[in-house]
């Protein structure tokens, strides 16, 4: 029995007697690595790594690329799921650990909401491409369309001006015109510039809502409320279709690519190493950043997933699984889009690099394109949409998760955790709202500048606060001891030594090289003007800033004569952290030393505690009238009715 409760869930065992009714736990483990694998491999994965992979030295790269897996990736994935779990609270309630350390938590609410937002509108823009391509002829494939300028030259010619001899000079004329945009442009450039968004001139010049991509995010919102109406308990069963079937479709993708004329060039451009670049810093340190933010580290999300595991859930396992399936998914992908890239440089008989793009002018421009010239065009470019849009869906449901959850959790009272769905609701419709904005002809300056600044250097900041606090604040041996109360051994050698040593030196080194890499934003000629530079690093600073902020918050609040005393008493682990349940608060956790949580305190440290916990039971009483109040004044029943109310 006991070896069962270690390894966690099993798909259709009955409810343990660790089930946390009241915040609800995944229906089992597979459900939750599912999701974790959603969250982790997104849009990234796709259109970012194999550009980085081809640019940094091709196969050479995959060498530090795997190096700051093992030595930062892994360790810290493991740690934010570890905190999580053991603590079965989101972002914010984890933080009993060190309540001065709470901003962390609300930077990491700050970063979600950024990323939640325009994260969105990309999924939206995803859905309109989709449904642009239930035709039997891709709208982006010919130069005959309103939208087009005389500097317009596709890679297919025309019907309209269907001679042989146009035909070659049309696709002649287009070796150097699909890269040399100063002088031409591709049809696929022009339906993304001057249909889809009909983009102005200036980031100030918001001009009109797109109201087609008003319409897909209004759609996109909705798919996703739905599918977390219920929180873990929907979103759970989505993912079994949305975790996994983006690899059906790559897969498909992929043995289409790889018959093609020329894929095998671009396959080698892709992987042919250059190990001199080995020695290059900048190398190492896209590798670094690539792995950082690709598994997802310090958005919270990672937390929020693993605060709804069984107790015993052996999470190391996972975190091991889940980054080295995100990793082996981004190189896979580079096999898909690059054999795709070497057909299109094939034809057009160009360099791969020429053709070879990431962001949105892969997935919207240079991809479709190379589309347009394999036979049935519009089923590729379904299926290449479709698997974009649930790419997209799977991080943006842990996203939208991580806000719900740390909001229901900081409130706590009964009736919020019943009507978790109007929380749901009320932040799918806010960020909705906030998307607006991203939907006017101006809009893709915005989204290219909150994607540069809103989650860029912040998360690094945040990640390595979190690993300074937990290890050194805490105490590396309070948490090595957390850790082996939680999975019944304690974490490897390797992962102690990573997350108090090596770890944090690659992140201080990440954050070292984003500051000496930095070069102003631009997206193609357009270069960003200053203002709009400085609402991008005030939206970084935002979240940074919570930190500070409530630190001294916490300090002004907390007893004692001097500020040392009022420091350390800020930084004290909470009197309510460790196991969510009682059954699990065992050994130090224990009810008879709840007053004495990490170790023994002396009597005027124990008053204190006592006073604490006197003060969190007022507060306590204070929410549930409030609760009561409102469920009055909705004329709801009275909570009694309903013991153990679902999340």
């Amino acid at each position: 029995m006991e070896s069962n409760v270690k390894n966690g869930a099993v798909p259709g065992e009955p409810a343990k007697k660790d089930e946390n009714s009241r915040r609800g736990n995944w229906g089992n483990q597979i459900e939750f690595v599912l999701t974790s694998v959603g969250y982790a491999v997104g849009l990234g994965n796709v259109w970012r790594f194999p550009y980085l992979c081809y640019r940094n030295g091709g196969g050479a790269f995959m060498l530090p690329y795997f190096i700051m897996l093992v030595f930062c990736g892994i360790p810290l994935f493991f740690l934010e799921l570890s905190f999580g779990q053991f603590a079965s609270q989101g972002c914010l309630g984890v933080w009993k650990i060190s309540p001065m350390f709470k901003g962390v938590g609300y930077g990491m609410m700050v970063v979600s909401t950024y990323i939640g937002i325009y994260y969105n509108v990309v999924i939206c823009i995803a859905f309109y491409y989709f449904f642009m391509s239930m035709t039997k002829l891709l709208p982006w494939t010919y130069c005959n369309n309103p939208w087009n300028t005389p500097d317009c030259s596709g890679v297919v010619s025309s019907p309209l001006n269907a001679t042989l001899a146009n035909a070659t000079t049309s696709l002649v004329a287009g070796v150097t015109e699909v890269v040399n945009r100063t002088k031409r442009t591709s049809p696929s450039e022009e339906y993304w510039k001057h249909y889809v968004l009909n983009i102005s001139d200036d980031i100030g010049n918001f001009g009109e809502v797109r109201m087609p991509i008003l319409g897909c995010l209004a759609i996109s919102w909705f798919v996703v409320f739905l599918c977390l109406i219920r929180g873990v308990k929907s979103s759970g069963k989505v993912v079994y279709f949305t975790a996994t079937f983006p690899y059906v479709v790559l897969t498909i993708l992929f043995i289409r690519g790889i018959t093609l004329d020329g894929a095998i060039n671009g396959i080698k451009y892709y992987l042919t190493p250059q190990w001199q670049k080995v020695l290059d810093a900048k190398v190492w340190g896209d590798a670094a950043s690539q792995i950082f933010y690709s598994l997802g580290c310090a958005w919270g999300g990672l937390i929020t997933m693993a605060s709804y595991n069984k107790f015993h859930n052996n999470c190391f396992r996972d975190s091991i699984i889940i980054s080295i399936t995100n990793c082996a998914t981004s190189v896979y992908a580079g096999f898909v889009i690059f054999s795709i890239l070497g057909f299109m440089a094939h034809n057009l008989n160009v360099p791969v690099s020429e053709v070879a793009d990431h962001g949105p002018g892969l997935a919207f421009v240079a991809y479709p394109e190379a589309l347009t010239l394999l036979p049935i065009s519009p089923l590729w470019s379904l299926l290449f949409f479709f698997m974009l849009i649930l790419l997209g869906l799977g991080t943006q449901f842990c996203l939208l998760e991580t806000l719900v959850t740390a909001i229901v959790d900081e409130i706590g009272t009964d009736w919020i955790i019943r009507n978790k769905t109007v929380v749901t609701l009320s932040v799918a419709i806010v960020g909705f709202l906030l998307g607006v904005p991203l939907t006017t002809q101006a809009g893709i300056y915005w989204l290219l500048l909150m994607d540069n600044y809103a989650a860029s250097f912040s998360l690094v900041i945040i990640s390595c606060i979190m690993c300074i606090c937990v290890m050194y604040v805490y105490g590396h041996r309070n948490y090595f001891k957390d850790v082996e109360m939680m999975l019944g051994f304690p974490p490897p050698l390797f992962f102690k030594v990573c997350w108090r040593f090596i770890s944090p030196v690659i992140i201080s080194f990440i954050l070292i090289f984003t500051v000496i890499q930095y070069k102003p934003i631009t997206y193609n000629d357009y270069v960003y003007p200053g203002w709009s530079l400085a609402i991008g690093f005030c939206m970084a600073m935002s979240s940074v800033i919570c930190i500070p902020i409530y630190a001294l918050y916490k300090i002004s609040r907390s007893p004692g004569a001097t500020f040392r005393e009022r420091l350390k008493h800020a930084c004290r682990a909470h009197p309510k952290w460790g196991p969510a349940l009682q059954e699990h608060r065992t050994g130090r956790y224990a009810p008879m030393a709840s007053e004495d949580t990490v170790e023994a305190r002396p009597l005027k440290e124990k008053e204190e505690l006592k006073e604490e916990l006197k003060e969190e039971e007022k507060e306590k009483e204070r929410k549930d009238e409030i609760s009561l109040t409102i469920q009055g004044s909705n004329g709801s029943t009275n909570t009694h009715n309903n013991p153990n109310p679902s999340a």
